[in-house]
Protein backbone atom coordinates (compact mmCIF):
# COMPACT_ATOMS: atom_id res chain seq x y z
CA UNK A 1 0.00 0.00 0.00
CA UNK A 2 1.50 3.15 -0.87
CA UNK A 3 -0.88 5.22 0.65
CA UNK A 4 -3.05 4.00 3.85
CA UNK A 5 -5.01 5.87 6.65
CA UNK A 6 -4.53 5.45 10.29
CA UNK A 7 -7.50 2.55 10.40
CA UNK A 8 -5.39 0.87 7.09
CA UNK A 9 -2.21 0.36 9.29
CA UNK A 10 -2.52 -3.27 10.61
CA UNK A 11 -2.84 -4.08 6.94
CA UNK A 12 0.39 -2.24 6.16
CA UNK A 13 2.22 -4.21 8.85
CA UNK A 14 1.09 -7.41 8.00
CA UNK A 15 2.22 -6.41 4.15
CA UNK A 16 5.66 -5.26 5.38
CA UNK A 17 6.09 -8.40 7.28
CA UNK A 18 5.51 -10.21 4.52
CA UNK A 19 7.75 -8.69 2.10
CA UNK A 20 10.60 -9.06 4.22
CA UNK A 21 10.12 -12.30 4.24
CA UNK A 22 9.92 -12.81 1.14
CA UNK A 23 12.85 -10.53 1.18
CA UNK A 24 14.54 -13.01 3.39
CA UNK A 25 13.72 -15.92 1.15
CA UNK A 26 14.87 -15.14 -2.12
CA UNK A 27 18.36 -13.65 0.10
CA UNK A 28 19.48 -17.33 1.82
CA UNK A 29 17.32 -19.34 -0.98
CA UNK A 30 15.29 -20.58 1.94
CA UNK A 31 11.68 -22.10 1.57
CA UNK A 32 9.46 -20.11 3.61
CA UNK A 33 6.23 -20.58 1.38
CA UNK A 34 4.71 -22.00 4.70
CA UNK A 35 5.08 -18.40 6.59
CA UNK A 36 4.51 -16.22 3.89
CA UNK A 37 1.02 -18.32 3.83
CA UNK A 38 -0.04 -18.16 7.06
CA UNK A 39 0.80 -13.71 6.95
CA UNK A 40 -1.27 -13.61 3.88
CA UNK A 41 -4.12 -15.57 5.30
CA UNK A 42 -3.61 -13.01 8.34
CA UNK A 43 -3.67 -10.09 6.12
CA UNK A 44 -6.76 -11.17 4.08
CA UNK A 45 -8.62 -11.58 7.47
CA UNK A 46 -7.62 -8.40 8.49
CA UNK A 47 -8.58 -6.83 5.97
CA UNK A 48 -12.00 -8.38 5.86
CA UNK A 49 -12.68 -7.70 9.31
CA UNK A 50 -11.50 -3.66 8.80
CA UNK A 51 -13.30 -3.19 5.55
CA UNK A 52 -16.50 -5.00 6.27
CA UNK A 53 -17.26 -2.83 9.39
CA UNK A 54 -15.75 0.18 8.28
CA UNK A 55 -17.53 3.41 10.03
CA UNK A 56 -19.05 6.85 8.06
CA UNK A 57 -15.72 8.68 8.15
CA UNK A 58 -13.70 6.09 6.92
CA UNK A 59 -15.94 5.95 4.21
CA UNK A 60 -14.96 9.26 3.36
CA UNK A 61 -11.49 9.19 3.83
CA UNK A 62 -11.78 6.19 1.24
CA UNK A 63 -13.90 8.46 -1.26
CA UNK A 64 -11.38 10.86 -1.27
CA UNK A 65 -8.70 8.73 -1.96
CA UNK A 66 -5.63 10.08 -4.12
CA UNK A 67 -5.59 7.29 -5.90
CA UNK A 68 -9.36 6.49 -6.45
CA UNK A 69 -10.54 6.37 -9.88
CA UNK A 70 -12.15 9.71 -11.82
CA UNK A 71 -14.27 10.32 -14.57
CA UNK A 72 -11.60 10.22 -17.32
CA UNK A 73 -10.51 6.63 -15.68
CA UNK A 74 -13.42 5.18 -16.36
CA UNK A 75 -14.47 6.39 -19.32
CA UNK A 76 -11.24 4.98 -20.40
CA UNK A 77 -11.74 1.97 -18.65
CA UNK A 78 -15.11 1.00 -19.60
CA UNK A 79 -16.34 2.55 -23.49
CA UNK A 80 -14.54 1.21 -26.66
CA UNK A 81 -14.66 5.18 -27.38
CA UNK A 82 -15.14 8.83 -26.43
CA UNK A 83 -15.22 12.28 -27.86
CA UNK A 84 -14.67 14.85 -25.20
CA UNK A 85 -17.06 18.05 -26.19
CA UNK A 86 -16.51 21.18 -24.71
CA UNK A 87 -17.67 24.54 -23.48
CA UNK A 88 -21.39 26.23 -22.60
CA UNK A 89 -21.30 28.23 -25.53
CA UNK A 90 -20.98 31.47 -23.42
CA UNK A 91 -18.29 32.03 -21.23
CA UNK A 92 -15.83 29.11 -21.51
CA UNK A 93 -14.72 25.60 -20.80
CA UNK A 94 -14.81 24.76 -17.26
CA UNK A 95 -12.39 21.52 -16.67
CA UNK A 96 -13.99 20.83 -13.57
CA UNK A 97 -17.10 18.76 -15.30
CA UNK A 98 -15.98 16.88 -18.50
CA UNK A 99 -18.70 14.82 -21.41
CA UNK A 100 -19.10 13.45 -24.78
CA UNK A 101 -20.46 10.58 -26.81
CA UNK A 102 -18.80 7.33 -25.83
CA UNK A 103 -19.80 3.53 -26.65
CA UNK A 104 -20.74 1.35 -23.71
CA UNK A 105 -21.58 -1.80 -24.37
CA UNK A 106 -22.39 -1.41 -28.03
CA UNK A 107 -24.64 1.53 -27.63
CA UNK A 108 -23.95 4.94 -27.83
CA UNK A 109 -24.40 7.08 -24.70
CA UNK A 110 -23.87 10.55 -23.22
CA UNK A 111 -21.32 10.77 -20.75
CA UNK A 112 -20.52 13.72 -17.83
CA UNK A 113 -18.54 13.60 -14.88
CA UNK A 114 -16.67 15.63 -12.39
CA UNK A 115 -12.95 15.43 -12.89
CA UNK A 116 -10.08 15.86 -10.32
CA UNK A 117 -6.14 15.91 -10.63
CA UNK A 118 -3.69 13.28 -9.47
CA UNK A 119 -0.77 16.51 -8.96
CA UNK A 120 -1.05 19.73 -7.98
CA UNK A 121 -1.28 21.12 -11.22
CA UNK A 122 -3.88 18.79 -11.98
CA UNK A 123 -5.64 19.78 -9.39
CA UNK A 124 -5.22 23.58 -9.94
CA UNK A 125 -6.57 22.85 -13.86
CA UNK A 126 -9.46 21.01 -12.45
CA UNK A 127 -10.38 22.99 -9.73
CA UNK A 128 -10.17 20.25 -7.35
CA UNK A 129 -13.41 19.13 -9.05
CA UNK A 130 -15.38 22.31 -8.22
CA UNK A 131 -17.47 23.51 -11.35
CA UNK A 132 -18.56 26.84 -12.06
CA UNK A 133 -21.59 28.09 -13.67
CA UNK A 134 -20.51 27.39 -16.71
CA UNK A 135 -19.43 23.68 -16.28
CA UNK A 136 -23.35 23.44 -15.18
CA UNK A 137 -24.35 24.99 -18.23
CA UNK A 138 -21.94 22.80 -20.72
CA UNK A 139 -23.29 19.78 -18.49
CA UNK A 140 -26.78 20.85 -19.32
CA UNK A 141 -25.96 21.90 -23.12
CA UNK A 142 -24.61 17.86 -23.50
CA UNK A 143 -27.30 16.43 -22.07
CA UNK A 144 -30.08 18.50 -24.57
CA UNK A 145 -27.59 17.59 -27.11
CA UNK A 146 -28.35 13.74 -26.05
CA UNK A 147 -32.07 14.03 -26.05
CA UNK A 148 -32.21 15.63 -29.42
CA UNK A 149 -30.40 12.19 -30.57
CA UNK A 150 -31.93 9.91 -28.46
CA UNK A 151 -29.18 9.04 -26.81
CA UNK A 152 -29.12 8.00 -22.64
CA UNK A 153 -27.07 10.14 -19.97
CA UNK A 154 -25.17 8.88 -17.51
CA UNK A 155 -23.52 11.32 -15.37
CA UNK A 156 -20.38 10.43 -12.70
CA UNK A 157 -20.20 12.42 -9.76
CA UNK A 158 -17.40 13.03 -7.48
CA UNK A 159 -17.15 16.90 -6.49
CA UNK A 160 -16.61 18.44 -2.97
CA UNK A 161 -19.13 20.96 -3.97
CA UNK A 162 -19.82 23.68 -6.41
CA UNK A 163 -17.25 25.93 -6.90
CA UNK A 164 -18.31 28.79 -4.36
CA UNK A 165 -16.18 31.80 -5.18
CA UNK A 166 -17.50 35.46 -6.05
CA UNK A 167 -16.90 34.95 -9.93
CA UNK A 168 -19.10 32.18 -9.33
CA UNK A 169 -22.31 33.85 -7.54
CA UNK A 170 -21.98 37.00 -9.52
CA UNK A 171 -22.20 34.02 -12.98
CA UNK A 172 -25.34 32.55 -11.42
CA UNK A 173 -23.91 29.32 -9.89
CA UNK A 174 -27.50 28.80 -7.93
CA UNK A 175 -29.42 29.34 -11.40
CA UNK A 176 -27.15 27.10 -12.85
CA UNK A 177 -27.88 24.16 -10.95
CA UNK A 178 -31.16 24.81 -10.17
CA UNK A 179 -31.89 25.07 -14.40
CA UNK A 180 -30.00 21.70 -14.56
CA UNK A 181 -32.37 20.52 -11.90
CA UNK A 182 -35.80 21.77 -13.86
CA UNK A 183 -34.19 20.36 -17.43
CA UNK A 184 -32.72 16.85 -15.60
CA UNK A 185 -36.19 16.19 -13.70
CA UNK A 186 -37.69 16.23 -18.00
CA UNK A 187 -34.97 15.03 -20.23
CA UNK A 188 -36.83 12.60 -22.45
CA UNK A 189 -34.05 9.83 -22.64
CA UNK A 190 -33.18 7.26 -19.78
CA UNK A 191 -30.69 9.02 -17.28
CA UNK A 192 -28.01 7.26 -14.41
CA UNK A 193 -26.51 9.17 -12.21
CA UNK A 194 -23.62 7.37 -10.06
CA UNK A 195 -21.45 8.96 -6.96
CA UNK A 196 -18.14 7.36 -7.81
CA UNK A 197 -16.96 9.46 -4.95
CA UNK A 198 -17.59 12.97 -3.08
CA UNK A 199 -21.42 13.64 -3.59
CA UNK A 200 -21.72 17.02 -2.13
CA UNK A 201 -24.77 19.03 -1.77
CA UNK A 202 -25.92 21.23 -5.19
CA UNK A 203 -22.65 21.09 -6.45
CA UNK A 204 -23.49 17.26 -7.23
CA UNK A 205 -27.20 17.76 -7.35
CA UNK A 206 -25.99 19.37 -10.70
CA UNK A 207 -25.80 16.30 -12.47
CA UNK A 208 -27.78 14.11 -10.07
CA UNK A 209 -31.22 14.30 -11.19
CA UNK A 210 -31.75 10.61 -12.81
CA UNK A 211 -33.73 7.75 -13.60
CA UNK A 212 -31.27 5.58 -11.44
CA UNK A 213 -29.35 6.71 -9.03
CA UNK A 214 -26.46 4.60 -7.69
CA UNK A 215 -23.72 5.30 -5.38
CA UNK A 216 -20.33 2.91 -5.12
CA UNK A 217 -20.00 1.36 -1.92
CA UNK A 218 -17.55 3.59 -0.17
CA UNK A 219 -18.81 6.89 -1.87
CA UNK A 220 -20.86 9.28 0.10
CA UNK A 221 -23.86 11.59 -0.63
CA UNK A 222 -24.81 14.71 1.73
CA UNK A 223 -26.05 18.29 1.41
CA UNK A 224 -22.38 19.27 3.78
CA UNK A 225 -19.26 17.76 4.12
CA UNK A 226 -18.53 16.00 7.66
CA UNK A 227 -16.18 18.97 8.23
CA UNK A 228 -17.98 21.78 7.58
CA UNK A 229 -20.85 20.61 9.49
CA UNK A 230 -18.74 19.85 12.52
CA UNK A 231 -17.66 23.25 12.39
CA UNK A 232 -21.15 24.65 12.00
CA UNK A 233 -22.31 22.57 15.29
CA UNK A 234 -19.63 22.65 17.61
CA UNK A 235 -17.31 25.49 16.15
CA UNK A 236 -14.71 22.84 15.51
CA UNK A 237 -13.70 20.22 12.92
CA UNK A 238 -12.68 17.79 15.92
CA UNK A 239 -15.95 16.34 15.80
CA UNK A 240 -15.88 15.55 12.19
CA UNK A 241 -16.33 11.71 13.11
CA UNK A 242 -19.43 12.10 14.84
CA UNK A 243 -20.37 14.38 11.79
CA UNK A 244 -20.08 12.14 9.81
CA UNK A 245 -22.58 9.51 11.85
CA UNK A 246 -25.25 11.70 12.07
CA UNK A 247 -25.12 13.11 8.48
CA UNK A 248 -26.21 8.78 7.38
CA UNK A 249 -24.43 9.95 4.60
CA UNK A 250 -22.85 6.68 3.28
CA UNK A 251 -24.35 4.63 0.72
CA UNK A 252 -25.78 2.01 3.18
CA UNK A 253 -28.10 4.88 4.58
CA UNK A 254 -28.73 6.81 1.59
CA UNK A 255 -30.38 3.32 0.56
CA UNK A 256 -31.89 3.00 3.75
CA UNK A 257 -33.52 5.74 3.96
CA UNK A 258 -34.45 5.47 -0.04
CA UNK A 259 -32.61 8.25 -1.53
CA UNK A 260 -30.72 6.27 -3.83
CA UNK A 261 -31.86 3.59 -5.76
CA UNK A 262 -28.70 1.18 -5.72
CA UNK A 263 -24.75 0.22 -4.44
CA UNK A 264 -22.25 -0.58 -6.31
CA UNK A 265 -19.76 -3.00 -4.92
CA UNK A 266 -16.45 -1.91 -4.93
CA UNK A 267 -12.72 -3.99 -4.68
CA UNK A 268 -11.88 -5.12 -1.42
CA UNK A 269 -10.51 -2.19 0.26
CA UNK A 270 -11.96 0.63 -2.38
CA UNK A 271 -12.53 1.40 -6.06
CA UNK A 272 -8.39 2.54 -6.07
CA UNK A 273 -6.84 -0.95 -5.07
CA UNK A 274 -8.44 -2.41 -8.91
CA UNK A 275 -9.72 -0.05 -10.83
CA UNK A 276 -9.74 -2.32 -13.77
CA UNK A 277 -11.94 -4.47 -12.04
CA UNK A 278 -14.19 -1.29 -10.33
CA UNK A 279 -14.62 -0.48 -14.16
CA UNK A 280 -15.77 -3.27 -15.18
CA UNK A 281 -18.03 -4.39 -12.33
CA UNK A 282 -19.59 -0.53 -12.75
CA UNK A 283 -20.15 -1.36 -16.71
CA UNK A 284 -21.95 -4.59 -16.38
CA UNK A 285 -24.49 -2.55 -13.54
CA UNK A 286 -24.44 0.45 -15.75
CA UNK A 287 -25.51 -1.98 -19.55
CA UNK A 288 -28.16 -3.99 -16.83
CA UNK A 289 -29.63 -0.52 -16.35
CA UNK A 290 -29.98 1.15 -19.62
CA UNK A 291 -31.58 -2.75 -20.82
CA UNK A 292 -33.91 -2.28 -18.06
CA UNK A 293 -34.84 1.73 -18.40
CA UNK A 294 -35.29 1.47 -22.75
CA UNK A 295 -37.88 -0.94 -22.39
CA UNK A 296 -40.20 2.00 -20.89
CA UNK A 297 -41.78 5.10 -22.19
CA UNK A 298 -40.75 8.50 -22.69
CA UNK A 299 -43.37 9.71 -20.57
CA UNK A 300 -43.61 7.26 -18.16
CA UNK A 301 -39.33 7.93 -17.65
CA UNK A 302 -40.04 11.43 -16.83
CA UNK A 303 -43.53 10.71 -14.87
CA UNK A 304 -41.21 8.33 -12.63
CA UNK A 305 -38.60 9.97 -12.68
CA UNK A 306 -40.24 13.02 -11.16
CA UNK A 307 -42.54 11.48 -9.06
CA UNK A 308 -39.36 9.30 -7.33
CA UNK A 309 -37.77 12.76 -6.49
CA UNK A 310 -41.22 14.88 -5.52
CA UNK A 311 -41.57 12.13 -2.77
CA UNK A 312 -37.94 12.60 -0.73
CA UNK A 313 -38.19 14.60 2.58
CA UNK A 314 -42.13 14.01 2.58
CA UNK A 315 -43.49 14.09 5.99
CA UNK A 316 -46.89 13.27 6.77
CA UNK A 317 -48.24 13.99 9.98
CA UNK A 318 -51.09 13.10 11.82
CA UNK A 319 -53.55 15.37 12.37
CA UNK A 320 -54.63 16.72 16.28
CA UNK A 321 -57.80 15.89 17.09
CA UNK A 322 -60.18 18.49 17.59
CA UNK A 323 -62.06 18.24 20.74
CA UNK A 324 -65.90 18.81 20.20
CA UNK A 325 -67.97 21.75 21.78
CA UNK A 326 -69.32 20.47 24.71
CA UNK A 327 -73.57 20.73 24.62
CA UNK A 328 -75.00 23.70 25.64
CA UNK A 329 -76.85 23.62 28.69
CA UNK A 330 -80.59 24.27 28.73
CA UNK A 331 -81.37 27.97 30.69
Amino acid sequence: MKISFDFEKPLAELQQQIDKVVQIEDKNKLDMSATIAELQTKLEQAQKDIYGNLTGWQKVQISRHPERPYTLQYIELMCDDFIELHGDRTVGDDKAIVGGFATLGGQTVMIIGHQKGRNTKERQFRNFGMANPEGYRKALRLMKLAEKFNKPVITLIDTPGAYPGLEAEERGQGEAIARNLLEMSVLKVPVICVIIGEGASGGALGIGIGDRVLMLDNSWYSVISPENCSTILWKTWENKERAAEVLKLTSTEMLKNKLIDGVVKEPLGGAHQDPVAMATILKKQLIKELKELKQKDVNQLVSERIDKFGSMGVVIEDEPEVAEPAAKQPE
